[in-house]
């Protein structure tokens, strides 16, 4: 099939904290095999990151570990568009467009937002609230036909969606009208402390994730912590969640179903299912690890591949802005 034939798919990342297990098995690993068959931009989301306050620097090396880490995990730069957001700014002219047909009462109703000025008080800041505008331009500057997303992103797409619609209701035919990607699922991985909850780059606690890059050592003390229960018994069940976690961890790396992971560990002690996830989890993170140390080793190559990449993204984001920029009546460049 012809690129120009491929369905169109975009997601991203921000570069906010350090890429865990979950993002991996969740997102990244399902990506790669997304570029067979789709026409794929993936990008590091940095200006959505600075919606929290980052030290400049940090964000810096971040966007370029996340970027590389896109690469390592099987991501090739010449199948998929791999950029930086704040590299091609149409993301942020087709935001203000957006802005102006977005509704306060719309934004007001975004649970991500509650969630995030609950914590961050001290920095209630506008682009917190207009963040899922942001995004829904990130998405349409694209004409994506997919967007495969974690369930915590699900009300930003619909709104993307009803913003794609209202805009063509009063322009015609201009943007692409989104559809979550339900494709194969991605494993769900949650915290190893608080295993009803999932794990997550921000946790504060670090016992409560596995970073993709950690070192052996750190992932056997880490797995080796991780809460279970008291009463022995190696089995799925929502009741039992930390086990059901270990579990879904060790099937999503060995290539198997949690069930049979569940019966390969039958009779089994706690010690001996954490020790089987730990070896897993080292094994399927090692040629990850291998390929990520030489690509960020050489920091002229992965900036090379950044503003390629970034211009033929901006050459698709151009064509859709050029069309959005003449229907509400703006002068022609």
């Amino acid at each position: 099939m012809e690129q120009s034939e491929k369905k169109i798919i975009f997601s991203g990342v921000q570069p906010s904290g350090t890429l865990t297990l979950g993002n991996y098995l969740g997102a990244l690993k399902n990506w790669a095999e997304l570029q067979e068959d789709y026409r794929c931009y993936y990008c590091v989301v940095d200006m959505h990151a600075i919606t929290v306050r980052q030290d400049p620097a940090e964000l810096r090396r971040r966007t370029l570990d996340v970027a590389a880490l896109y690469m390592a995990a099987g991501i090739d730069p010449k199948r998929s568009v791999i950029y930086v957001q704040s590299h091609v700014p149409q993301h942020a002219e087709l935001g203000w467009v957006l802005n102006c047909f977005t509704y306060l009462g719309e934004l007001s109703r975004m649970t991500q937002y509650k969630d995030k000025a609950a914590k961050h008080q001290d920095n209630l800041n506008s682009g917190l609230f207009t963040y899922p505008v942001l995004m829904a331009a990130d998405i349409l500057l694209y004409q994506a036909d997919l967007v495969p997303v974690g369930s915590d992103q699900k009300q930003h797409v619909e709104l993307t969606r009803d913003l794609a619609t209202r805009f063509n209701n009063l322009y015609g035919d201009v943007f692409t009208v989104p559809e979550l990607y339900i494709g194969k699922a991605g494993a769900r991985i949650m915290s190893l402390q608080e295993p009803t909850s999932k794990m997550s780059k921000s946790d504060p606690n670090p016992n409560g994730y596995i970073s993709i890059l950690d070192d052996a050592d750190t992932i056997r003390r880490k797995v080796k912590r991780a809460v279970t229960d008291s009463d022995g018994e190696i089995r799925l069940s929502p009741d039992k969640p930390g086990v059901s976690n270990l579990l879904a961890i060790y099937a999503a790396c060995r290539g198997v179903t949690p069930e049979q992971a569940e019966a390969e560990f039958s009779g089994m002690g706690y010690g001996a299912l954490k020790d089987g996830v730990s070896e897993a989890v080292i094994a399927e993170l090692a040629p990850l690890q291998e390929k990520y140390r030489a690509i960020r080793g050489d920091k002229g190559y992965l900036e090379g591949i950044l503003r390629e990449n970034a211009e033929i993204a901006s050459r698709a984001a151009t064509k859709t802005l050029r069309k959005v920029h003449k229907k509400v009546g703006f002068l022609a460049r």
